[in-house]
């Protein structure tokens, strides 16, 4: 009789089971679920399974599972992604941290905390406060993304043109590398240069250089004073950006300066409730902090009235808080009524009226719908590609065969979109990643002789190359 020799999937299964045990899970909703992200894409294929690990430990001990028989590893945290970058592809290993999710020290005189990389983001902000204390980066998705998922993709949010993105919070990395060893980076005083820097390498390398476990971060305090929030409107988005552009060509710093167009505002009225629609063609939202708020707002308003707009201001802070929810409700609202593609372009802060433009242009060439809000601060634009519905197919996409395809009309549309932010001086993604929706793109933008580094870099960190094959490079 003959006999088949295990497969080394087989065998790496077999050894997970019997080192890590309830940790493995081959439960088909869950491999299910760890295919997709935030982006709507799907990943061929499935995953050998699911390693739930709660400790370190358990991280070494898949990766070196991984690395004994060469399998693919995918690290993931709470699925928040977009740009499907922590997607569990076909035979590969995900490892989720989602379980890691204690506060192991908050230290008020260093300014400072130690977090598994499963903490949800706002749930670090919440320990801290009573200490007068906040985790700074604060992405739209911060009440639901992990620490260590904001520091895999060097997430932003409405506060990093004034407070930093996330790299400029991380002081140390805990990181499980390729195979299951342990590298910790970086300190806990504020200085330090001795060697390379590779807490920040680290941080935006989506998975492809190791396993964040842990963090040191760097905490600021809640700022003292007033909190003043304005929200001025438009006639056209294009008028919007310039005074957004105005504002900082003043050398004035408020905390949030977020922009809306006119078919962002009709999607959040459709989902909340509110009638900014009704106000004008274009919404700029603004708050200023700390001593000396009421003076900036007020210098604020006098740029915006001087430019036409239509200023209006909260009368509270409470008032204020709730217009700031309402922004981050954008992208719920549009993922309420149908697929949407979510990209994440920077330019200049000066070009941001004229990349405003050139996503006019491309919507209406293309007859796509193109809501579009920025992060006006720092230049950080999120068009969104509302997808045409259509009957179900195997229409290829940017990575071979994906269950929920987005259409090759919207990609070219796309590719248009990453040309111009180019040209304009910026770049293919702000704080959302490379992934595997952008990778097509890395070398228009790092040229051949940095990508070729970068893999260098990569091949060092991880020679099997068995970290997210297929995400970014």
């Amino acid at each position: 009789m003959f006999t088949t020799e295990p497969t080394s999937s087989q065998l790496a299964l077999e050894h997970l089971r019997s080192e890590l045990g309830e940790a493995v899970s081959l439960d088909p909703v869950l491999l299910q679920s760890v295919r997709t992200d935030k982006s709507g894409w799907v990943a061929p294929g499935s995953p050998l399974a699911v390693v739930l690990a709660r400790s370190t430990q358990d991280v070494q001990s898949a990766m070196r599972i991984a690395s004994r028989f060469r399998i693919p590893v995918v690290p993931r945290g709470a699925g928040t992604g977009l740009a499907g970058g922590g997607v569990g592809t076909d035979g590969a290993l995900v490892i989720s941290t989602e379980r890691m999710n204690e506060i192991l020290e908050i230290n008020p005189a260093d300014e400072l905390a130690v977090v598994q990389a499963g903490v949800i983001n706002q749930h670090l902000s919440d320990a801290t406060a009573p200490h007068g204390l906040v985790f700074s980066p604060d992405p739209a998705s911060k009440a639901i993304s992990t620490i260590g998922g904001n520091i895999a993709t060097n997430a932003g949010g409405l506060l990093c043109a004034k407070y930093g993105v996330t790299r400029e919070a991380i002081l140390g990395l805990v990181v499980v590398l390729a195979d299951g060893s342990l590298l910790r980076t970086g300190r806990r005083s504020v200085k330090g240069v001795t060697g390379f820097d590779l807490t920040a390498l680290l941080t935006g390398s989506e998975g492809t250089l190791g396993v964040i476990v842990e963090a040191t971060v760097r905490l600021r305090p809640i700022p003292a004073g007033d909190i003043v929030t304005l929200g001025a409107f438009f006639t056209d988005v294009r008028a919007g950006a310039a005074a957004a552009a105005a504002i900082t060509a003043a050398l004035i710093r408020p905390a949030v300066m977020e922009l809306m167009d006119h078919a962002s505002l009709v999607a959040i009225d459709a989902y909340t409730g509110t009638r900014l629609s009704e106000g004008g063609g274009a919404y700029l939202l603004v708050q200023t902090d700390a001593r000396g708020a009421a003076d900036e707002a007020s210098a604020i308003s006098t740029i915006l009235t001087g430019l036409g707009a239509d200023v209006r201001l909260a009368r509270d802070a409470e008032e204020g808080e709730a217009l700031l929810a309402v922004r981050r409700n954008f992208h719920p609202a549009l993922a309420s009524v149908g697929e949407v593609l979510i990209e994440d372009i920077c330019v200049p802060r000066s070009h941001l009226a004229e990349m405003f433009a050139a996503i006019d242009e491309i919507s209406r060439r293309h007859g796509i719908a193109i809501p579009t809000i920025a992060h006006a601060g720092d230049g950080n634009l999120h068009p969104n590609f509302v997808v045409p519905p259509r009957a179900p197919s195997s229409i290829s996409g940017s990575e071979g065969q994906s269950e929920q395809e987005v259409p090759a009309s919207v990609w070219a549309a796309a590719d248009e979109l990453f040309v111009a932010a180019m040209e304009l001086g910026g770049t293919l993604t702000g704080e959302h990643g490379v992934g595997v929706l952008k990778k097509r793109w890395l070398e228009n933008e790092l040229g051949p002789q940095s990508l070729e580094l970068q893999r260098g870099i990569k091949a060092v960190f991880d020679p099997l190359s068995i970290m997210n094959p297929g995400a970014v490079f």
